[in-house]
Order: C-alpha cells, then structure tokens, then sequence
C-alpha cells in the first residue's frame, strides 16, 4: 500500500502542469545556447559553451549576468538570438502564470492551484484566450514605445536594434546592455533613466496588476463625470505600495550611503537620480549607471536586499516577490502586537498564506547559502582569509543575483571558474522557476491527515 501511494505521489509531481514552464525553459536555453556558441566570435577572447550556455541561462531567465561582453564577443545574429531568448523568457514566465491563473480561476484541484502562486486576477469573466491575446499585445505595445522613447531621447548610441533590445531587456526584466559600461554614460540622462524606469516598474508589478491598473485610469479619465468610479483590488493596492515603498526607500538609503558618505563629487540632481534609478532597477532589472564594485559595503548591503524582495507575483522579476515580503512583515508585526491575525489594510491574511511564505523565504536563504559555501570552495576555497578579503561579500551579491534574477554583479562573473560559472547557471535556472516547484512538490506529498497530535511549548530565544 505504502509503494502504490508513493507511486501515485511521485506520478502526481510529474505529471503537473507546474512542469511545463521548467521543460519550456530548458528546451529553449538549449537550443539558444547551440545557437550562441556556433555564432561567429568578433572577440579575440575564446568563448567556450559553457560560456555560450551561461549567456543562453541568463538571457531566457532574464537575469543579465555575463561572462562575456555581448556587445563586442557576439555579433548581430548573436545579440538577436539574445534578444528572442529574453522575449520569449519574459513572454513564457506570464503566459505560465496566466495559464496557472486560469486553472485557479476555473477552482480546479490543489495541484493546479499551487501552481498559480500569488498570482490574482479579480475578473469573474476571465477568457484565457483573450487574457494571452492581452499580454502579448500589451508587451509588443510597451516596448514598441520604450524602444521609440529611447531612440528619440538618444539616436545616436541608440540605433533602432540597439533601441529595441534594451527595451525588451528593461520590460523583461533582463538587464543585458549592448554597452561595455551598461548605462553609466546615461546617469545624468533624465530622460533615458525616466523611459528604463518605467520599462522596468511596468514589467515588475505584474501583468494582471497592469491591466487593473490600466482598466482603472483609462475609466476614470474617460468617464470622469459619472457617479461610479471603478475601484482598484486589494491585491493591485497592496502590490503598488509595497513596490513604491521599496522605491522610496531604497533611493534614499543609496543616496545617504553613496552620496552623502562617500563623495562622488556629483551634483545633487544627478546623485538623486542615480539613487532612484539603481533602486528601481535592482530589485529585478539588473541595469546600472553605477559601478556596482566601486560602490560602498552599505550600499551593496541595502542592495543585497532590495535583489532579495524582487518585484511582484506574475511578473519577469525574481526575488521572493514583494507579497512575501509584506506577508511576512504583517507576520510580524501581528506577533509583536499580539494580535491572533496578520492583517494587510482591511483583510486579515490566512494562516496558509503566511505558512507559504516563510517556507518560500526559508528555501530561498537555504539555496543561497548552499550556493555561497560552494562558491567560496570554487572561487579560492585553498587560499587563505587575508590573500581574498572581500571577496566573500563579492560571492554573496554573485548568488543574491543570481538566484533573484537580477543580474548586478560586483566584477565577479567574467572571473568565475569553470565550475563556478555552472553553479551560477544552475543558481539562475533554479531561482527563476525553483521555489515554486519545490513548495508545490512538498504540499503533492504531503499526506492528509484526520487528526492532531499532542501538542508541547519549546522554549524559544
């Protein structure tokens, strides 16, 4: 009896549809690292498939981690094929959670209910059909109009491929630039910085929050004399604040540790907007106008953060997402108040979701460190402490952004070994679609049970 329902477990796991996303993200990585790596070298530098599959990993994970110059080792064909794999990464992550959201919506069994996530739409008439017909519209749409806004603000280094890939780089969250020095040349560009910015905060809360979003300004601008006014979700709310405190916040501990601690001799105006920018783009995005390994151990500190949380549910950007990350800050505070329910505005959250939650925030710090002790075997492990100091926190913002999907390194991927470099990519593949599928995975075994146990108090702190 114990071997049959074993069996049917384990046939329930592989037979999910939360499978599909992780079979669809390896076809294509392998085919577009084949693609990478027989793609002609304008470098004097030798690209090796690893190298070739490490790009291919970040591209269709849109990470942005590099080990090698794409706008100088890959020519045309090559930066094309980077192109698609950071389209069709973007594009599968939401069409894969709009597919798990139909299966919610349609109160299937709890298999295809894990699958969705956090991901909410609040749309009672949800046609799947029409749902994807949105999401690929909407995209082509906004890059289209990221790609013109950048070609118009800067022409000449952004030429109409150059224009287009960052743009679909900066809505899918990708991080990948053309440009040896990423954006550094552009951080006192208010415009360029306005029109990534943008890219990057619509491609990070969510295609479902978009739409509500979208649905709600278009009726209050077209209708603005009529008595009923649409109301924006919970959910859309508590994901826009969430994502706007993060801004805030995190634009003004960068501008107090990097400008205000350090001199940079930059003017006010340009140190606030390069503040705002790297707070926005690394929580998922990945871009800099910084050098990120010339920054301060208190920037890179609040950073390590920001990567950590990432953006919202249903979106390109990795992390463990901002609604974790508020359900475990109403987790939280509800214990230091004493209150028997975690509350988030007027609604109280389940004792499931918080349960969700930390296990989500336990796995992620447990893959990291795991990632970290084996990086600091790979990456010097027979040298001693003095010869490599600094090195350590180097590591740690490695896996961060690895993990998270970001794509900010410290100077660290292009000297990775060989065996570290796959350990990055294995880091990447599993922090795009891992949590999620090791989460599911343990609720598929769990066995139901009809009763309770005896229950005892543990001293705790």
């Amino acid at each position: 009896m114990m071997a049959i329902s074993m069996h049917k477990r384990f046939s329930k796991i592989i037979n999910s549809p939360l499978n599909y996303p992780i079979l669809f993200f390896i076809l294509i990585i392998l085919i577009g690292s084949m693609v990478l790596y027989f793609c002609p070298n304008k470098s004097a530098m030798p690209r090796s498939y690893t190298d070739s599959i490490f790009t291919a990993t970040s591209a269709a994970c849109v990470t942005g981690l590099s080990v090698v110059d794409i706008g100088t080792s890959f020519d045309f064909w090559g930066q094309l094929t980077i192109l698609c794999l950071m389209q069709m990464g973007g594009l599968g992550i939401m069409t894969f959670t709009s597919l798990s959201l139909y299966l919610w919506r349609q109160k299937t069994t709890i298999t295809d209910r894990i699958a969705v996530g956090q991901v909410l739409l609040h749309d009672p008439k949800f046609n799947l059909g029409t749902f994807l017909v949105e999401i690929f519209s909407w995209t082509f749409i906004i890059e289209a109009v990221g790609a013109l806004s950048l070609y118009w603000a800067s022409p000449k280094p952004f030429s109409p491929f150059s224009a287009v890939f960052h743009s679909v780089s900066a809505f899918c969250n990708g991080g990948f630039s053309l440009f040896q020095d990423n954006l550094q040349a552009w951080k006192g560009d208010w415009g360029v910085n306005a029109v990534f910015m943008a890219l990057i905060i619509i491609g990070g809360i969510g295609f479902s929050v978009f739409i509500e979003y979208k649905t709600y300004l278009s009726h209050r601008l077209t209708h603005w004399k009529s008595d009923v006014k649409p109301r924006l979700s919970w959910y859309s709310k508590m994901v826009m604040k969430t994502t706007i405190f993060l801004i805030l916040f995190g634009g003004a501990m960068l501008f107090i540790s990097e400008f205000i601690g350090y001199d940079r001799m930059m003017a006010i105006d340009d140190a606030f907007l390069t503040a705002l920018f790297q707070s926005v783009t690394c929580r998922t995005a990945g871009f800099n106008t910084l050098d990120i390994g010339s920054m301060t151990n208190v920037s890179l500190l609040f950073l390590l953060l920001l990567m950590f949380i990432g953006g919202a549910p249903g979106s390109c950007a990795g992390g463990i997402k901002v609604t974790t990350f508020r359900v475990l800050l109403a987790s939280i505070e509800s214990e230091l108040k004493g209150q028997k329910q975690p509350r988030i505005g007027k609604f109280a959250i389940s004792n499931n979701t918080v349960k969700k939650a930390m296990t989500l925030f336990v796995i992620s710090i447990v893959i990291i460190f795991l990632a970290v002790f084996l990086l600091d075997f790979t990456e010097g492990g027979d040298m001693p402490h003095y010869q490599i100091r600094g090195q350590f926190l180097e590591i740690l913002f490695e896996a961060v952004s690895a993990f998270c999907t970001v794509g900010l390194s410290t100077g660290l991927t292009a000297k990775l070994s060989v065996t570290g470099k796959w350990i990055i990519i294995l880091l990447m593949f599993i922090g795009r679609i891992g949590p999620l599928f090791i989460i599911h995975t343990l609720q598929s075994i769990e066995e139901v049970k009809y009763y309770k146990l005896p229950e005892e108090h543990v001293m705790i702190g």
